[in-house]
């Protein structure tokens, strides 16, 4: 797995605190621009994120590039839908070169489980192939693509979105997959926007655990986890 923050809103946190400054003062845009300084924008964003007037976040977005996930974690991804996706193409990408598929841990670390997942994989492949060399369009051999199949993806979403994402999806309980994305794209947003993100991650990071029952029961080994990522 590869991911990249490719780019991102210029000063996100000088922004969303500028958006929360101009919510509550008469002054007019070109004086608060003027005054607003570093430690403005650690108070007016600590100040925001503890009243819950999140909507300044949406003013901050951050678009981030993976490559080699699982079709398992992209149909997960895009349930995420206050966000922008773009995906390779099965439809005009063909995999007549044997396509790339992600191996679950668990089936990798079994000698025989890993045989048969190959050996299956490679099947596909071959039935695929044969397809497209009978002029069966791509678009239609793809049906006997498995969800293994490796994809790529450029996700924007802004640091709301962002933070709800980061509370499901960096969660003990997420798919191990999607969690480790969704951790990986932490640590990219923390370096470009630190404050906003310094309380990311599961939600038993800034508060209890919201699992009830289905808690993981290590607590804090998590916030101690996500406390000092970087």
């Amino acid at each position: 797995m590869n991911i990249e923050l490719l780019h991102h809103t210029p000063e996100p946190e000088r922004t969303v605190a500028l958006a929360a400054r101009l919510c509550y003062s008469p002054t007019g845009l070109d004086e608060l621009k003027e005054k607003i300084g570093s430690g403005d924008i650690r108070q007016f964003i600590d100040k925001i994120m503890s009243l819950g007037h999140h909507s300044v976040l949406e003013h901050a977005s951050f678009t981030f590039g993976v490559e080699g996930i699982s079709r398992v974690t992209s149909h997960q991804l895009v349930r995420h839908r206050v966000a922008s996706y773009s995906q390779q193409s099965q439809r005009y990408v063909s995999h007549v070169e044997r396509f790339d598929a992600v191996v679950p841990p668990s089936i990798d670390s079994n000698e025989e489980a890993k045989r048969i997942f190959d050996f299956t994989v490679g099947v596909v492949h071959q039935a695929y192939k044969q397809l497209v060399e009978m002029g069966v369009q791509p678009e239609d051999a793809r049906y006997l693509l498995p969800n293994a199949t490796e994809t790529k993806v450029i996700i924007t979403m802004n640091a709301r979105e962002l933070l709800h994402f980061f509370k499901l999806r960096c969660c003990m309980r997420a798919q191990w997959e999607i969690r480790s994305m969704a951790v990986g794209m932490l640590k990219l947003a923390k370096q470009a926007a630190p404050t906003i993100f310094r309380d990311a991650g599961p939600g038993c990071v800034a508060g209890p655990c919201p699992e009830g029952e289905f808690c993981c029961g290590r607590t804090a080994q998590v916030r101690k986890q996500f406390r000092s990522l970087s």
